[in-house]
């Protein structure tokens, strides 16, 4: 057959088919009417025990810094000088959390408390805030970034625990924050009324802890993300999102609809991720950190990225161990 002759014959079949359509009973419906179902965001799954907790450690002391090198001049053989000869310092950060790290649509960079916060570090190896490269990990990754050399450090809302203690190290806490809740449902108006209730947390973050505590337990599902936490709630596919209360701020402001409720689940204490056995890299941050707390860099910071929060809370007085 000819492709001119077969064009003729498809056509003529769409227009019967077509026709047939046409003289279909008008009571019958063409399309059947469906409910429309939202796919979870990837990975999303039921946690169905609480994390394990390490006891007998005080998880907010850290090592306490000496005279801070000059820029580009760090101790031989340290881990500072060894980030300093392969020309930047690579940091892993969050690219999802408002406010703390997030990808500005307008610009495509990168910005945030933590992320500036980690160009502070790069400012001090190198007198170049620029010489970094910012790498996305994901809240369960972040351990293993650390342990498996794939990262310098990580700076992205990382609790300091007993249990993660176990296989990294960390820096004196920069940040200290209340887990609450975040809901549009008026029913939860507490943590009280979190009973039956879906909650949504990230996998690999403390906040699924406290809600595993509570007498009246909800089921706490787990993503990925805060971002992906949002679409869920937004979707209907959970009744809350529970973790610190800044993360929790910068999703209701994507999202008029949201408010944040409830007295604190808890506490969480943010420090630099450090992998275990770098002394030196210890003292070197919180050197860095010293140094923002008394320049003002702490403060500016705040008032940049964090002044919805409120009127500063102050930079958290270090805790050392020496």
């Amino acid at each position: 057959m000819s492709g001119g002759r077969a064009l003729r014959v498809l056509a003529m079949v769409a227009i019967a088919w077509l026709s047939a359509g046409c003289g279909a009973d008008p009571r019958v419906p063409s399309t059947p009417s469906t409910v429309a179902v939202w796919p979870a965001p990837p990975k999303a799954a039921e946690i169905t025990a609480a994390p394990a907790a390490a006891d007998g450690c005080d998880a907010e002391v850290s090592l306490r810094p000496g005279a801070p090198p000059r820029p580009g001049a760090m101790p031989p053989d340290s881990p500072m000088a060894r980030i300093v000869a392969k020309g930047r310092i690579t940091v892993g950060v969050d690219q999802n959390t408002y406010l703390f790290g997030f990808r500005d649509p307008a610009t495509g960079q990168l910005r945030g408390f933590d992320i500036d916060l980690a160009r502070e570090i790069a400012r001090d190896l190198f007198g170049d805030p620029n010489r970094i490269e910012l790498r996305s990990v994901s809240s369960a990754e972040r351990v293993r970034a650390l342990q498996d050399h794939q990262v310098d450090l990580v700076v992205r809302t990382f609790s300091s625990t007993c249990d993660r203690r176990r296989d990294i190290d960390f820096s004196a806490v920069y940040y200290s924050a209340a887990q609450r809740i975040l809901t549009g449902d008026p029913a939860v108006r507490s943590k009280a009324d979190l009973g039956g209730k879906r909650v949504c947390v990230t996998f690999g973050s403390t906040s699924a802890r406290p809600l595993f505590e509570l007498p009246a337990r909800p089921t706490v599902r787990g993503v990925d993300n805060w971002t992906d936490c949002l679409v869920q709630l937004q979707q209907g596919q959970v009744d809350a999102v529970s973790t610190d209360e800044p993360i929790l701020a910068g999703l209701a402001q994507q999202d008029r609809n949201l408010r944040v409720v409830g007295d604190a689940l808890g506490r969480e204490n943010y420090a630099v991720g450090v992998p275990k056995g770098e002394p030196e890299l210890v003292r070197f941050v919180n050197g860095v950190l010293e140094r923002v707390r008394a320049d003002g860099t702490w403060q500016r910071l705040y008032n940049e990225h964090l002044g919805i929060l409120g009127p500063s809370p102050g930079p958290p007085p270090p805790r050392y161990s020496d």
